[in-house]
């Protein structure tokens, strides 16, 4: 009973310094971790340049199998922390890590897919849980919810703006004809889509007067269009926010991380977050 107690401890301890980010155990590994990450990703684009990979490849090579092991332990560290492995495995951040780690295991097995190690990059998004972005997880929420409840007004939008583009588009052309670039009416209202969003490539543009006149109304335009869909979703969003604060706790049985400030147990699975 002792030694099941023992074993308990050290996994809930485990537990709450690879999952947590409120702890000083668990920002320090997440501190190495980064470091970790940030490792393999510089050295990932020091070796896509040719002279460098030429000289240094057997340092690379090296240091891309230390950081994969590294990786590897970390994520079977991960497994083994909770109660249900499958959570984690099958989670946003665990498919992550799988992702991130498989590729060089890979390159031994099948040729051409050494480029594959790019996807340690997607680690970087382990960045959010180290600056404790986790407590904004509550409106991420929010704005998801004002998102949703705002696609059918965007979609309308979106839809008269297609019409408008068409239009103009179409008007554009008459008045400028193929001479000027307008050689036909869909690439006519592709400039005007690419005018309406002020992104302006410059590829083509209108020489008569009264072309410039319509190009001006479409840039004056292009400035509301921009507005309308942030005024939408902040107004939806508004609706939306939840003043009760969440922090990081993570529980050790079914890795739920989105917990409120004063809660003693998981919402998901009713396990104590304190004593695991």
């Amino acid at each position: 009973m002792k030694k099941k107690s023992h074993k308990r401890y050290w996994k809930q301890r485990l537990h709450e310094i690879i999952y947590e980010a409120d702890t000083p155990g668990g920002k320090l590994f997440d501190v190495i971790l980064l470091i970790m990450i940030l490792a393999s990703i510089v050295l990932v684009m020091l070796e896509s340049v040719g002279y460098l990979n030429e000289k240094y490849a057997s340092f690379f090579n090296i240091s891309e199998w230390i950081i994969t092991i590294i990786f590897t332990i970390e994520y079977f560290i991960r497994i083994i922390a909770i109660n249900k492995p499958q959570k984690y495995i099958f989670s946003f951040f665990g498919i992550i890590d799988f992702l991130s780690t498989v590729p060089k295991y890979l390159s031994l097995l099948f040729v051409g897919t050494h480029a594959l190690v790019a996807l340690r990059a997607l680690r970087l998004l382990r960045i959010f849980r180290i600056l404790k972005l986790a407590r904004f997880v509550g409106e991420s929420n929010n704005l998801v919810k004002a998102l949703k409840a705002s696609r059918a007004k965007i979609s309308v939008f979106l839809f008269a703006v297609l019409i408008v583009s068409i239009i103009l588009g179409t008007v554009m052309y008459l008045i400028e004809g193929p001479e000027h670039g307008f050689t036909s009416i869909p690439r006519s209202v592709y400039w005007c889509i690419v005018t309406l969003t002020t992104v302006g490539y410059g590829d083509i543009s209108p020489e008569t007067p009264f072309g410039q006149f319509i190009a001006s109304i479409v840039m004056v335009l292009g400035y509301g269009i921009i507005a309308v869909p942030t005024g939408i979703v902040s107004a939806e969003y508004t609706q939306q926010i939840n003043k009760i604060d969440l922090n990081t706790q993570s529980c050790s049985n079914c890795n739920e991380n989105t917990h409120y400030d004063d809660a003693k147990f998981c919402h998901q699975c009713g396990e104590d977050l304190n004593n695991g």
